[in-house]
């Protein structure tokens, strides 16, 4: 039995077409919009996440610059201001554009369990323990049960049983044995599985867009969540409110629960 701790990395991000967008604002009179970076004003590359956002809602409404749509007499220059005010407005179509993809290491099925429930604006491949076999059962604790020594004590020794089970039945059904098809070890892989804990660690790829991001950032941080997915998503909150200040700049963390300054977006 190996103790893990659940791990996130940010593993991709919205690439932009600067060239693309180019040729289309040419087509709609927008150049204005583009010279905001050789102004130093917007960043190429680093803000790639904001600046589609920022493209796609102000496709909505023709307001590269004040004229091209009558009805729009003054633009918002600043790009903080402007995705601020979307917040504000609620206008969170425009930021299922903007996708971020991880790599979730070492979290149970307890927690995956709980993460599927998150359906819309997501992608999900997961370790499938059909195919994978397992040796040993890696696994969190959380503090609390940690700092319990006959519960730690109980625990370890029933998950280095299962983990014994696990070794068993892969000699008994001769699974390394020479010229036994990988039909047959995905067989048999598969009934292995059904006698590992729900806790058992696994991994995934993980990705969704910033609307559904904001929406469970929110949810699983509360004090009602599961402990493990509280931790989990506060790491995710982290890495987003770095990686795109914009989007998450508004929450506010109090004792481990992010509590958003604009809800429902």
């Amino acid at each position: 039995m190996q103790r893990v701790e659940p791990q996130v990395r940010l593993v991709a991000r919205p690439q932009v077409d600067y060239e693309a967008i180019s040729e289309y604002l040419e087509e709609v009179g927008g150049q204005a919009w583009l010279e905001r970076f050789d102004r130093g004003e917007l960043d190429a590359h680093l803000n790639d996440p904001q600046n589609l956002a920022e493209f796609a809602g102000r496709l909505c409404y023709r307001s590269w610059e004040p004229g091209l749509n009558p009805n729009v007499t003054r633009v918002r220059a600043d790009q903080d201001a402007y995705l601020g005010n979307l917040l504000r407005s609620m206008h969170g179509s425009v930021l299922e554009h903007t996708s971020f993809s991880f790599v979730l290491h070492n979290v149970s099925r307890v927690l995956t369990h709980e993460l599927i429930r998150h359906r819309p604006g997501v992608a999900v491949s997961q370790e499938s323990l059909r195919f994978v076999r397992l040796t040993d059962l890696p696994f969190w604790f959380p503090d609390w049960a940690e700092d319990d020594p006959e519960l730690m004590e109980r625990a370890t020794e029933m998950l280095q049983k299962m983990e014994e089970f696990q070794f068993w039945m892969a000699e008994h059904f001769g699974l390394d044995d020479d010229g036994v098809k990988f039909a047959e070890k995905k067989h048999k892989t598969s009934f292995m599985r059904r006698f590992a804990p729900e806790g058992v660690a696994t991994g995934l790829v993980w990705t969704a867009n910033v609307r559904t991001l904001r929406h469970a950032i929110e949810a699983r941080t509360a004090p009602g969540a599961e402990e493990e997915i509280r931790l989990l998503f506060d790491r995710i909150g982290t890495l987003l409110k770095e990686e795109a200040p914009a989007f998450f700049g508004d929450y506010t963390v109090e004792d481990g629960a992010w509590v958003p300054e604009w809800r429902k977006v």
